[in-house]
């Protein structure tokens, strides 16, 4: 899996979400229930992520809706 998001930003990651999703892109929030552990404070942030060999296509479709200063980088 490849983490493209991370992010404390509920808005941002169903953004994310929702563009990755309508594209038919498979994806995971990790970390998505931490807030009933932590009391919903956002100390911990949701990961978005993708099987590798989707990673490169969702990059794409984040980057051409304006989000790709919120992409982790590529490694």
């Amino acid at each position: 899996m490849t983490e493209l998001i991370r992010t404390n930003d509920i808005v941002l990651i169903g953004f994310a979400r929702s563009l990755l999703e309508k594209a038919g892109v498979p994806l995971f929030v990790a970390d998505e229930h931490m807030s009933a552990l932590e009391g919903s404070i956002g100390a911990f942030g949701r990961r978005l992520l993708v099987p590798d060999d989707h990673a490169r296509q969702a990059r794409r479709i984040l980057t051409d809706a304006g989000l790709s200063a919120e992409l982790r980088d590529d490694r």
